[in-house]
């Protein structure tokens, strides 16, 4: 079996995900991601036409983000009519998925070039109707019957209660997550992979993170009313299903202290990123200098009514399949989707949170749902290269229960 190298990666910066306030927002979608497939091929003097694929993930695949956006942003990024392109959904994990998949293909031998990441443009998912009752089944009563899956966030204040995480720690790791990244920014950690972001006019969109909050407090944190309280007894349809149902179902009687709001969950941005794998006797023939080679790949399922919990699984996992325990990791990034993830992983696989997130994470630079997996794989290697250091895991939760890791080590 042939090795995966990552030759490069990039990605936007994050804006705000309001439609009319946010810088991308009015950026279409597959604009964004051609800008980061485009400094991908620029950057690495790409014969685009050799390009075996190109896979994006995306969470909201309809509207503008419909229509496969990865072949469609190949095609706006100038690329040769030879580059195809494939659109998967995995939730949050999308975008790793992407690269996994990236991998796997590499490494079976099928293909020797591949740009895989994600786009999510959260301010054009905001302007359309919903489609279900704001449950993940989509009025699938069969399946509501047998998993009965609430809001993610209301998993993440069930999981803080079953955990026995208080306010305080999750209060706690967001002001952490805040300080980082504000270091990180002003230090320049992020420059390498950044690319700006143009208007069709030729005038700049984006050029930084507009997402983070350096300045946020402790006290400013613990002001902040519980954002899924109010939501969890709420009537979602006309028949007065309600979140707290769908939980008693599962965990019939539990009272649930509501510790998530909106300053220690993950940011709501639009965004794009990618990273480029070849493999080894086409990066050879071509000069293309590897940065990493993936020493494996995983995804693992967990529980689907608790939905948040399958990252620890998921790293074990992929460390088996690459015959490493945690002791040979340098750097782990995973996903801020909630304070409580982070905190369940590093507790649950005993990691030194000094190790974990070292530039911040998703609660101060946001969460564009199906770029993540790829962004924070560029920051994982773009940090290792800055210190030195060899090895690093990167995962993240997705909806449904699943979680899909990666390993990397620098060559």
């Amino acid at each position: 079996m042939s090795e995966a190298w990552i030759i490069d990666a990039a990605r936007t910066p994050r804006g705000v995900g309001k439609f009319g306030k946010g810088a991308l927002s009015d950026v279409h979608p597959q604009r964004i991601l051609s800008t980061v497939l485009k400094a991908l091929a620029e950057r690495n003097n790409l014969n685009t036409a050799e390009i075996d694929d190109v896979i994006a993930g995306c969470g909201t695949q309809y509207g503008k983000q419909g229509s496969c956006i990865a072949r469609m942003a190949a095609l706006d990024a100038g690329f040769d009519n030879n580059a195809t392109g494939f659109s998967l959904d995995r939730f949050c994990g999308s975008g790793m998925t992407a690269v996994n998949l990236a991998a796997m293909g590499v490494m079976s031998g099928a293909q020797d070039l591949v740009m895989a990441g994600g786009v999510e443009s959260m301010s054009h998912g905001s302007t359309l109707p919903k489609v279900n009752d704001g449950v993940i089944d989509s009025r699938n009563e069969h399946l509501r019957s047998i998993h009965p899956q609430p809001h993610q966030g209301v998993c993440g204040d069930l999981i803080a209660t079953l955990e026995g995480f208080s306010r305080e720690d999750v209060d706690k790791l967001a002001l952490e997550s805040q300080r980082r990244a504000a270091h990180a920014i002003a230090n320049g950690h992020f420059n390498k992979s950044l690319v700006t972001v143009y208007k069709d006019d030729g005038s700049v969109a984006l050029d930084r993170e507009e997402f983070p909050r350096p300045q946020t407090t402790m006290e400013g944190l613990s002001s902040l009313k519980p954002a899924f309280e109010v939501m969890y007894q709420a009537p979602l349809n006309e028949e007065g299903l309600t979140y707290k149902q769908l939980v008693e179902k599962t965990y019939p009687g539990v009272k649930i202290n509501h510790v998530h709001h909106a300053g220690n969950s993950s940011g709501v941005v639009d965004g794009a990123g990618g990273v480029l794998i070849a493999s080894p006797e086409y990066a050879r023939a071509h000069g293309l200098k590897p940065r990493a080679r993936i020493r494996a790949v995983a995804t693992a399922g967990n529980s689907p009514e608790l939905m948040l919990n399958a990252p620890g699984p998921a790293a074990k996992k992929a460390l088996a399949k690459a015959g490493m325990s945690l002791s040979d990791i340098d750097l782990i990034e995973i996903n801020e989707a909630f304070a409580v993830v982070p905190l369940k992983f590093m507790r649950d696989l005993q990691v030194d949170p000094e190790k974990v997130n070292v530039n911040g994470g998703a609660i101060a630079l946001g969460h564009p749902i199906g770029a993540t997996g790829a962004i924070i794989i560029g920051t994982l290697l773009d940090e290792l290269e800055r210190r030195n250091l060899s090895t690093g895991l990167a995962t993240l939760c997705a909806a449904g229960g699943m979680a899909p890791a990666i390993i990397i080590e620098r060559i």
